[in-house]
């Protein structure tokens, strides 16, 4: 499992914001993967991920299914981990190197038939039908903030009436560039209340991997009439 430090101070992090330039990033994020460059990838579910699946909060199961996004899911490890008991998951990235990677993930999966990957752009990618819940770590510290409210409209259409977003929270600061940029939680608050979201609850991420300890929560959003 990848631990290393998402700051200035890893030279895989310099390297990766030369090559994410600009908020036309799709390019620069393709690089990243066809040259594994990829210092955020753990290698396997998010611990987090693990022990949310384990506690029988989420949507799905008594013979319902719910929908699931994974926007930015990378290598497919925490949307393969989401996937099965009643729940069927979208993993999307804009990089087709990372969807070929996690389609590979998913093959050796029992849950598999639970599960797609799409090649598309969170920003303009039209889904048949709103998702039940979704899922986001690592990717709004990893989009320039000037795409932030962006971000969160996107999550408000994507989303059912009644539907939850779960936000792990990568919560860096002091970073001159991004990725990842510098986020608080109230960078957060300041996008998706306007929009109706509200926090059901937050809490410190105490499974978070030994580099990023002390920098994590987890936040579980209710999506309100607006």
């Amino acid at each position: 499992m990848a631990t290393v430090l998402l700051d200035g101070s890893n030279p895989a992090v310099v390297r990766v914001r030369q090559l994410i330039d600009g908020t036309e990033s799709s390019d620069g994020w393709t690089r990243c993967w066809e040259e594994g460059l990829t210092p955020w990838d753990l290698g396997e579910p998010t611990p987090a991920v693990v022990e949310l699946v384990k506690s029988g909060t989420l949507p799905g199961g008594g013979g319902t299914t719910a929908t699931v996004l994974v926007p930015g899911c990378g290598g497919g490890y925490d949307a393969v981990a989401l996937s099965g008991a009643g729940r069927f998951v979208v993993g999307l990235d804009v990089c087709d190197a990372a969807i070929q990677k996690a389609r590979q993930w998913s093959s050796i999966s029992p849950d598999g038939n639970f599960i797609a990957f799409v090649n598309a752009d969170f920003f303009t990618w039209e889904p048949p039908e709103p998702f039940h819940l979704i899922f986001d770590y690592t990717f709004f510290c990893a989009i320039d903030p000037s795409l932030r409210s962006a971000w969160a409209r996107r999550m408000y259409d994507l989303l059912r009436p009644d539907g939850e977003l779960i936000t792990l929270m990568y919560l860096v600061e002091g970073q001159e560039s991004g990725p990842p940029f510098n986020a608080t939680v109230l960078d957060y608050e300041e996008v998706l209340n306007p929009l109706g979201f509200v926090i059901v609850s937050i809490e410190d991420n105490g499974v978070a991997v030994e580099a990023r300890k002390g920098m994590e929560k987890m936040a579980r959003w209710k999506k309100m009439a607006n």
